[in-house]
């Protein structure tokens, strides 16, 4: 699919797939209920996939014409947004008592990213270039703020005593959203402003001859949510099929969350691929820790907030080997990433701790 959307203008393409893409699942969802068809299935995943490529031109013509970090955290902000959206229209359909899909969504797009995306970028990147530079300091600034909110809203709630269970009294969880939300804030402080060059990639400069006009420009802004839109509306077209899937096949319900999690981050995953290609490994940075970040300190927040509205508790904390593998994640990436190159053994150490995440989800 990728091969033939290269023979066409990339205007073309890149505009048409989105609206139509956007039109056809939207058709499908107001004059069919339930499962896909087994046949539309494949067809879906196609254009699916085709959204995706026209969602990562987009954001790359932002990218290159605003320069790192703006591009990406545009990109970050869209996606967690969109994905944000999904897990709160999850919430409002949900039976009383089942809260855990916020959970579940930002453990699986945490794990995605540091270990599924960063070990590809750092494994490809290592492969093809046998070692790759960054700058440390932004990382490892990203990771600590990961950290810190990783671990007030996923972990703590299994250690407080003024609610039973995995769950934050209502003074706790107003604390942890606005410190998700404040620290959020000074991080996009530091990246954009305080400390850019931090996270800026140099390689980047290169391209200054090439960047896009603003009729690109305005074209790409306009272009890139509607792309993003139309891959939620596909994958909720197609999530029943997934639940159906899963429920048949006797797998945990939490896989729900991590498919929720992978549909919305192929955009930035397939951007951050391409950027670990070029060997721009601190865009392929910018791109997944961006989301990483913006996904928990954004979404507890909203669910927060749901949460409390409605009166309905809501189960924050993970279980025992989940935890054991979010710090084994944070601790492997700050190690990776604190020195400002890595080579093909990061990569590896980050795929089989995935791959580790991967099988847990998997089995009952």
């Amino acid at each position: 699919m990728s091969g033939v959307l290269k023979h066409l203008p990339a205007p073309l393409w890149s505009a048409l797939v989105p609206v139509l893409s956007l039109a056809g699942a939207a058709a499908f969802m107001v004059f069919w209920s339930g499962s896909v068809p087994g046949l539309l299935v494949p067809l879906l995943a196609i254009l699916l996939f085709a959204t995706v490529l026209a969602a990562v031109h987009h954001a790359e013509t932002i990218a290159k014409r605003l320069g790192d970090p703006y591009g990406a955290i545009l990109l970050a902000l869209a996606v967690t947004i969109i994905e944000a959206a999904l897990i709160v229209s999850v919430l409002l359909n949900a039976p009383a008592g089942t809260s855990e899909i916020a959970r579940d969504t930002v453990f699986a797009a945490i794990m995605i990213v540091l270990n599924g995306i960063v070990g590809l970028c750092l494994l490809i990147g290592g492969i093809r270039f046998r070692e790759q530079e960054f700058i440390a300091r932004g990382a490892v600034s990203a990771l600590a703020v990961l950290a810190t909110v990783a671990v007030l809203a996923l972990v703590l709630p299994n250690y407080t005593v003024a609610v039973p269970g995995p769950v934050y009294a209502t003074p706790q969880l107003v604390f942890v959203a606005f410190v998700s939300l404040a620290l959020y804030g000074l991080f996009l402080y530091v990246q954009m402003v305080r400390h850019r060059g931090d996270f800026s990639d140099p390689r980047l400069q290169e391209l200054e001859d090439r960047k896009p006009g603003r009729r690109e420009m305005a074209t790409a802004l306009l272009l890139l949510p509607i792309a993003l839109v139309a891959v939620v509306v596909l994958a909720e077209t197609l999530a029943p099929t997934v639940e159906h899937a899963v429920a048949q096949a006797g797998l945990p319900a939490a896989l729900v969350g991590v498919v929720i999690a992978m549909t919305v981050l192929l955009p930035e995953g397939t951007a951050a691929l391409r950027a670990a290609l070029a060997n721009r490994l601190q865009t392929a940075l910018n791109l997944a820790l961006g989301s990483a970040l913006a996904s928990i300190c954004l979404t507890i927040p909203l669910v927060a907030i749901l949460s409390i509205a409605l009166g309905q508790p809501l189960t924050l904390g993970l279980e025992a080997e989940h935890i054991v593998l979010l710090l084994l994640s944070l601790f492997v990436a700050t190690l990776s990433l604190a020195m400002g190159r890595t080579t093909i053994l990061q990569g590896g150490l980050h795929l089989v701790i995935f791959g580790a995440f991967l099988t847990i989800a998997a089995i009952p």
